[in-house]
């Protein structure tokens, strides 16, 4: 079981992000109606009165809106709460999370393109992966498509959307501005996606989108981190995830909210130049992080250093990864950076070098308050994020 998929019995109550006030009034439905939502995505089931109170909005407003989603089939009535209440028992409603299926890609990894379905919990209900082969331009857009193919037809329920997490820049439209490592450049992917099987589609960086699956999955689902700092997890409004994969990347949430930066580029650490005598980059700089921490690097030269070089090669791979984050952590006062790749190469030497790295780097009214873990074994946190992708746009959940 990994560090971020532990349940843990008595955890503080969650609120709705991003939709904490009311709307103006030309959209204040739709925004009522999420509202609506968020509030049994993270709290389960509640009675009309429980949501009137949490949410703010009258109980006129929430039963009428309550109607409309049980028509559509989305929200549906659990029975009466048990209790000693005096009075008539208040009955219950909740999300019904086979009222929809989403469809989830992660392509991040060299190997293979990864998929599932997911239920409106962000459950995994059945998964795919397509070989890449190497393939990157057209040959690995046909890839995709075959991919999401499948999904599709392994969709046991209404399909609510596509959420697509990949690598590069992308920007607010969902199109893949640069992604090297793939050979894509000004790419529509949404849209090639969406003109072959008609579906909503949303599409962002993986890292932005794994951010977002341990900001919003996680906890919906009662599931923190390791140990005490657990609540760490369920509290943070602030937090940075770094991608260890075929590349390196991060995504960032500050105040509940993702940050993609102003050419959308914000949390491409991958690219920051460490070692300007190292080796040469895919973009054409030397000693980038990427080269120095990046899985198919790292594997390399671990092979190379055989076991005797074995711990110097993660030293070295921490202690860049350190560097990196230092100036981040301390600008940003971060309290939870989540590492997430394989679990051979960031956990142990790896992560301990790191926060040896930033704890020499930064004062200590800022390392003493950071929880830098890892997501090892958590494969999932791209496609979680992805599923999150199509819930923020489709339901207004977030």
């Amino acid at each position: 079981m990994s560090q971020l998929d532990q349940s843990h019995a008595a955890r503080p109550a969650l609120r709705p992000r991003q939709l904490a006030e009311k709307a103006l009034p030309e959209h204040n439905r739709r925004h009522n109606r999420a509202l609506v939502l968020q509030h049994l995505f993270y709290s389960g089931a509640l009675s009309r009165a429980d949501l009137a109170r949490t949410s703010g909005l009258t109980r006129v407003t929430v039963g009428d809106l309550v109607a409309e989603l049980q028509s559509e089939g989305i929200v549906h009535e659990l029975g009466q709460r048990q209790g000693t209440r005096p009075g008539k028992p208040a009955t219950l409603v909740e999300i019904d999370a086979d009222a929809f299926h989403i469809a989830a890609i992660d392509l991040s990894p060299g190997d293979a393109f990864a998929g599932v379905v997911t239920n409106l919990r962000g459950e995994v209900l059945h998964r795919l992966t397509q070989p890449l082969a190497g393939a990157t331009g057209e040959a690995a857009i046909e890839k995709v498509l075959i991919l999401v193919a499948g999904l599709i037809g392994a969709a046991g329920s209404r399909l609510l959307g596509i959420g697509v997490g990949t690598p590069g820049i992308v920007d607010g439209e969902g199109i893949v501005r640069q992604a090297p490592n793939l050979g894509w450049y000004d790419l529509d992917l949404g849209a090639r996606i969406r003109r072959a099987f008609d579906y909503p589609v949303h599409v962002a960086n993986d890292a932005n989108a794994a951010a977002l699956g341990v900001r919003t999955v996680f906890p919906a689902r009662g599931e923190g981190g390791e140990g005490d700092g657990a609540t760490a997890l369920d509290t943070a409004e602030s937090l940075l995830v770094v991608r260890v994969e075929h590349g390196v990347g991060a995504g960032l949430v500050i105040g509940g909210e993702l940050v993609q930066g102003e050419q959308f580029a914000a949390g491409e650490i991958g690219h920051v130049v460490i070692d300007e005598d190292g080796e040469e980059c895919v973009c054409g700089r030397r000693g980038c992080l990427e080269v120095i921490i990046a899985a198919p690097h790292l594997k390399r030269r671990l092979a190379a250093a055989g076991d005797e070089g074995h711990e110097q090669v993660l030293t070295d791979a921490g202690r860049a990864l350190g560097l990196a984050l230092s100036p981040v952590i301390s600008i940003l006062n971060l309290n939870l950076v989540v590492l997430s790749g394989p679990a051979e190469l960031i956990g142990g030497r790896l992560i301990d070098t790191a926060r040896q790295t930033i704890q020499a780097r930064t004062m200590s009214a800022v390392s003493n308050g950071l929880d830098l873990r890892t997501a090892t074994g958590d494969e999932d946190l791209v496609l979680l994020g992805a599923a999150v992708l199509v819930l923020q746009g489709e339901l207004g959940v977030s």
